[in-house]
This record gives structure tokens, sequence and C-alpha cells, in this order.
């Protein structure tokens, strides 16, 4: 199995789509907290539109809100942005204090499950999916490398 991560700033509909369609992706995990984005610009990612998009792509769709951060980290990241006055789609990192506490987060979420889970509906290039531009700015980076460590799975950054 191979795992990807991809963001949408910076990319136009076309753009997003055909990268997954490049990359031959059968499986999109969104762990986003909540599946919408302000504005026209990027509304190809809203919940209803991406999902039935996928669905004509035969792209398996699934929400796994357990790996979004909670609203207390995002503000600490938030108030880290504001600081070094930094806009949230500029980004190129994530600060010292998220990647501590969503780490904490997630430490008792059950890879070996999903894992199975994706082993029984027989996934193979599985996306990790965010907005941010870049892994490195994302919390997709670290499930990607929990991923990778535990399984050994390649991971690959959109």
């Amino acid at each position: 199995m191979k795992i990807y991560t991809i963001g949408v700033y910076g990319s136009t509909e076309q753009q997003f789509y055909g990268k997954l369609i490049e990359n031959h992706i059968d499986t999109f995990c969104d762990i986003r907290q909540r599946r919408g984005v302000r504005g026209s610009e990027y509304a190809f990612v809203n919940s209803n539109y991406l999902q039935h998009k996928l669905a004509e792509m035969d792209i398996k769709y699934g929400h796994i809100i357990e790996l979004a951060p909670t609203s207390e980290i995002r503000e600490k990241q938030k108030a880290v942005d504001l600081m070094n006055g930094e806009r949230k789609r500029d980004r190129t990192q994530l600060g010292h204090t998220f990647v501590r506490e969503y780490k904490k987060h997630i430490e008792n979420y059950d890879f070996d499950a999903l894992v199975s889970n994706f082993d029984d509906i027989g996934a193979n290039r599985v996306v990790f999916f965010c907005v941010e531009q870049y892994a490195s700015a994302c919390h997709r980076s670290i499930v990607a490398e929990e991923l990778h460590k535990r399984y050994n799975y390649e991971v690959i950054h959109l």
C-alpha cells in the first residue's frame, strides 16, 4: 500500500482532481474537522461536491474525524501564525506546540483498525486530505509519518 497526502490551497479544481487520477488514488481520507472551505475559490473540496466528484471517479471516500485536530489544537497553531504574521494559507511548517499536542491527540488512535479497514476494502493507494498546500504545514504529514513508522508504507506528498 502507498500513502499519499494532498492539500488544496494553491490548486485549481483541474489540478487537484488531476493529481488523484495521475496517481491512481483509490481511497480518499478526509481528515478535516470541518469539511468545508470558505469562499468560492475552493468550493470543489466542500464535502458534498467532493464526495460526488470522487464517486464519479470511482474513488472511495471516508471522513476520519478522529484524525482531525481539535479546535483547541488548531487555536494554538493560529496563535503561532498570528505571532509570526503568517496566514494559514501561507504557512510552510507546523509549530512545535501543534505537533506535540496533535501527536498526543492521536497516540491512542487505532491505526491497526484503520489499516485493517483499508485491507478489507482493497485500498492500495490511499490519500489523506486537508487544505494546507504543504504537507509540512499540515497534520496530514504527521498521520502519514505514523503510518510509515508503524507499517513501513511508502509516503508521497502530492
